[in-house]
């Protein structure tokens, strides 16, 4: 009972695990994990959107013995090491258009944090102090630490802790299925409306006051929402008319998740900063990074100018080591490629459920999808709080563990099953996600 007494796990009900012991994962290799029983699942969330390269990689180990036996840790606070000049360099190269400086976190939740900070100092510095406020979209989770948090649009996530960090707006999703009225029948039309949710909070909060929109490629929350045709072309028209630095938010879409290393290439868009984390380095070690346009750069590169804000491990020397390591995985095994030619068909298997009663949609790009559950297909009438609670913590979660899949199941909009494995993953993998999920997800129904 060491779990229950001594770890306090995130995002648990700590209650659950009085009498029964949380699963304990051991050992995992390629695709799949090992719990403490010696029983195996095929991991279908890749950890946590993070082990893009899948587990047990021993380059990726090695790289880290070596940096830490060379130098172990030296912060990056006016001084420089070679692991964090060559991978800045190197994500330089990767990030679109003129994303040339890249400035170190330790995680997702700081590099969005530190976005949020570096628009307010910008403005300052070019004499447009009151723009300070951030708009996002309802529904997306950008981070817990408390300036993230006010920028996530998840009500219930905020309300333990309000107030929070003041000046932050919400703006319509981009779930297609579930359209309000008068929001366009297709997907182009429901993408122009969308986008001008954003321009016309922009004109209601004031564009002097506006500093930045933060958008995911494909939104995480609410199960997978990916942008309709035209929707990121027409934001950034209406950043550029206002004067709002679009922040392109890929944590969890960065790094091979869409097929490309960044989701702003995928979707043909040019942010002014990009977040990322997780995927970076495959989940081996935790590193995070804000990458910024040479145009927000530029103020801070002249005179005495400063951006007063740091973290004592960012870029960490061995971070940035098993980071160039993973890269160089990602390059020798062509795993952007390898996605682009299996996201059809990984999608086709997802797609195979739709003859389930309870599976309303199938979204999401890449290997990045959301399964939306109904209680009627033809009205999409959605399931009542407490029928989600009996749903999804009290059947789905477990089951589909025990039955050999680890993926997410979640209503932080509407109930879902999520789906984001490693990208080595190939048709045999697929098919067991779908063979687990259509036995698992037909015996949900049968108890409903």
């Amino acid at each position: 009972m060491s779990a229950h007494d001594h770890l306090w796990m995130h995002f648990s009900r700590l209650a659950a695990y009085k009498d029964t012991p949380p699963p304990v994962i051991v050992r995992g290799e390629g695709a799949y994990i090992w719990d403490a029983h010696g029983k195996r699942y095929l991991d279908g969330l890749a950890g946590l959107f993070v082990v893009q390269v899948g587990h047990g990689r021993q380059e990726l180990a090695d790289a880290m013995a070596k940096q830490a036996g060379e130098l172990a840790y030296f912060p990056i606070w006016s001084y420089a090491h070679p692991s964090a000049i060559a991978l800045a360099e190197r994500l330089a190269t990767l990030a679109p258009g003129d994303l040339n400086r890249v400035f170190f976190t330790a995680g997702g939740s700081e590099a969005v944090e530190s976005a949020w900070k570096l628009a307010r100092s910008y403005y300052r510095k070019v004499g447009k102090p009151g723009k300070h406020k951030v708009i996002s979209r309802q529904i997306a989770y950008h981070g817990t630490t408390m300036g993230a948090l006010s920028i996530t649009g998840i009500p219930a996530l905020k309300q333990d802790f309000e107030p929070l960090v003041p000046s932050t707006f919400r703006v319509p999703n981009t779930n297609y299925y579930r359209r309000p009225s008068g929001s366009g029948d297709t997907p182009e039309e429901f993408g122009r409306w969308a986008a001008d949710r954003i321009a016309e909070a922009i004109e209601l909060e004031g564009p002097d006051t506006v500093a930045a929109v933060y958008l995911e490629p494909v939104q995480n929350a609410g199960g997978c929402y990916p942008p309709p045709p035209g929707y990121f072309e027409r934001v950034r028209e209406i950043c550029d008319r206002y004067d709002v630095l679009l922040v392109s938010d890929e944590v969890i879409c960065a790094f091979g998740r869409l097929g490309e290393y960044f989701g702003a290439t995928r979707f043909g868009y040019q942010p002014d900063i990009i977040t990322c984390a997780k995927g970076l380095t495959s989940g081996y070690i935790p590193l995070g990074a804000m990458i910024v346009s040479d145009r927000i750069a530029q103020p801070f590169l002249e005179g005495t100018s400063t951006f007063a804000h740091g973290i004592t491990f960012g870029g960490h020397p061995v971070g940035a080591a098993v980071a160039m390591a993973n890269l160089d995985l990602f390059e020798r095994e062509d795993l952007n490629g390898h996605v682009r030619r299996n996201r059809d068909l990984f999608r086709s298997y997802l797609e195979r459920l739709y003859d389930l009663p309870i599976v309303g949609d199938v979204r999401g790009d890449g290997y990045f999808y959301g399964i939306e559950l109904v209680k009627d297909k033809e009205t999409k009438e959605t399931f009542t709080a407490e029928e989600s609670e009996r749903l999804l913590r009290g059947f789905l979660s477990k089951a589909l563990f025990d039955a050999g899949l680890y993926c997410r199941a979640d209503d932080r909009g509407d109930p879902v099953v999520q789906l984001a494995p490693p990208l080595i993953c190939e048709e045999s993998h697929f098919a067991e996600m779908e063979q687990i999920l259509r036995s698992v997800l037909t015996e949900a129904w049968a108890r409903l």
